[in-house]
This record gives structure tokens, C-alpha cells and sequence, in this order.
């Protein structure tokens, strides 16, 4: 298909916010269909995003839907779920949303749906992966927005510590969105310099649990986060519509581990191009298999409603 249609479920926060980035971005989108459990705050989304058309540097039809809209959509970006509460892990909430993704996935391929799958649902790379479970679509359709937020978070706090652009920092969170997280530390650069000859470690630690742990200290200063990840969607969005072949640490089923998880990946017009093989450090490595080792345990953790 080639409509560059899209359908966000879910209106909250940040359902609302990429719809919202969208509109205020050029980007190859051309219509919008909002869907959400409770019908009419997605038709007071899309009204409220109609009025802001006549202004806005992008046009785009917005409108709010049902499931069965998902038919002829290109990309369905699912942000819909229980949310996460202060003090609540993103693991925390994952039997409630899986059984919730279920229901909503079962309702999508009915509608004939043959597109890809962006999930933003948190825990989201076990959620990537039952999705991909659940719709049977070929797993280069079903991507995660994985670690891309988290790498955005990391190179914006390298650029203080560097006074460089974010722009040209190349560095990668990987592994679990979330508590396992790791930085790629061996492979980070700025023009080329090692960023690991460019800090002690010391700095470059704080550096780590810094990104690792923000998500909580938005959460406890106002409640969520929304504008991050609505701009990194939006970034994995236009990678797949542009064919950009953009690297981004998206999630995605990766065969050898048997799981999906944030790693520096090819997007392009059908997905998921390749996953790249990087040589990393041994310590990394090794953390990288921690991670690996959580998502494993809280797939195997879900208890699935018939």
C-alpha cells in the first residue's frame, strides 16, 4: 500500500502528541485516523487537530475512526494501554497490557489489515514481540519504537558535556527499553573522536544512569512523557515512508536471542531492512545478555486470557 496512511490507537498523552508532531512537521503522512477505547476523545482530538489545518506547515486529512479503518493503513502506531504510574515499572504493567493488545490486535487483522505495526506501548519490547505473536505478520513488519528515545536522551546529554551539536553525537542506548538498558560506549563517537577518550568513565556512567532513569523523574515532575517519543516516532515514521534507510534503534525480533530488543537497525519502506552486526566490548556484551535475559523472563512471566 501506498495511501501514507496511518492509524494511532490510543489518544492519550502520547497518542495525542505524535498526532500533533505530525501536523506540525513536512512529513510524508497524508491522513491521520485517531481511534481510542473511549470513541469520543478521539473525535475531540482529530476536531481539535482539524482546526489547527488552515495554519499548519503540513496537509494531512485527520480523522477519528474504528478498527476496521486500520484496513487500508500503511502503518497502525498503537500508544493505547493502561499507563504507567509514579513509581511503577514499565514491567509492572505488563500482563495488563498484553491481554489488552490481544483483543485489540485480534480486531486490526480482522479488518484486513496488511501493513506494519508500530508498537509504543510500554513494556514495548515485550509487547513488540507478542504483537508480532499475536497478528502473524512477517517479523519485519512488527517494530518497536525500542531504544531511539532513550539514544535521542543520550546524545542530548553528551552534546552539554561536549558542547557538540546532538546532531553529530553517534552514540546508541541499546537492549530493553527500560531498567537493563545499556550505552554502546565502544561505538559512541562525535566526528569520528571516541567519546570514551573524550570522558572519564566516571562521567560517562553518571552519563548512562542519567538516561536509564529520566522517564521516572518526568513521570514524578508531571505525571508523564509524551513530546520525546511523539518526535522519535514521528523520525521512525518518516524512515519508513521516505525509504530512508535510516539506522535507528528500533526493537525487533531478533532470531539468535529469540526476543526483541532496542538495537541500531535499518528502516526503510517495508520495515525492518536489517538489524546491523556491530563488534561491541566484551562488558558490553555481557550486559547486553542481561537484558536479553529480562525480556526473556517477563515473556515467559505472561499469563495469556483465552
Amino acid at each position: 500500500m501506498d495511501n501514507n496512511k496511518i492509524m494511532i490507537v490510543g489518544t492519550g498523552n502520547v497518542g495525542a502528541s505524535i498526532a500533533f508532531a505530525a501536523l506540525n512537521q513536512r512529513t510524508a503522512i497524508n491522513e491521520i485516523i485517531l481511534t481510542d477505547i473511549v470513541s469520543e476523545d478521539a473525535e475531540g482530538e482529530a476536531m481539535d487537530l482539524r482546526d489547527a489545518l488552515a495554519v499548519a506547515p503540513s496537509h494531512l486529512k485527520i480523522s477519528n475512526g474504528t478498527y476496521k479503518d486500520a484496513k487500508d493503513c500503511d502503518v497502525v502506531v498503537i500508544t493505547a494501554g493502561a499507563a504507567q504510574k509514579p513509581g511503577e515499572t514499565r514491567m509492572e504493567l505488563l500482563n495488563k497490557n498484553v491481554n489488552i493488545l490481544k483483543d485489540m490486535i485480534q480486531q486490526i487483522m480482522a479488518s484486513g489489515f496488511d501493513g506494519i505495526i508500530l508498537m509504543v506501548s510500554n513494556p514495548m519490547d515485550v509487547m513488540t514481540y507478542f504483537a508480532q505473536q499475536f497478528s502473524g505478520l512477517p517479523a519485519e513488519r512488527v517494530i518497536g519504537s525500542g531504544t531511539v528515545l532513550d539514544s535521542a536522551r543520550l546524545r542530548e546529554r553528551l552534546s552539554g558535556y561536549l558542547n557538540i551539536n546532538p546532531k553529530s553525537v553517534h552514540a546508541y542506548q541499546v537492549g530493553e527499553h527500560g531498567d537493563s538498558e545499556l550505552t554502546l560506549w565502544s561505538l559512541a563517537d562525535a566526528g569520528g573522536q571516541k567519546i570514551a577518550e573524550m570522558l572519564p568513565g566516571d562521567v560517562r556512567d553518571g552519563i548512562s544512569e542519567f538516561v536509564k532513569n529520566e522517564a521516572y523523574t518526568i513521570i514524578e515532575k508531571k505525571g508523564a512523557t509524551y513530546y520525546g517519543i511523539a518526535t522519535c516516532v514521528i523520525q521512525i515514521l518518516n524512515s519508513i515512508f521516505n525509504d530512508e534507510m535510516r539506522i535507528l534503534p528500533v526493537s525487533s525480533f531478533d532470531s539468535f536471542s529469540g526476543v526483541c530488543f532496542g538495537w541500531p537497525t535499518v528502516v526503510g519502506r517495508t520495515g525492518v531492512i536489517r538489524r546491523l552486526d556491530l563488534q561491541i566490548s566484551e562488558k558490553e556484551g555481557i550486559e547486553l545478555q542481561k537484558s536479553i535475559n529480562v525480556l526473556k523472563d517477563a515473556i515467559k512471566s505472561v499469563i495469556i486470557k483465552v
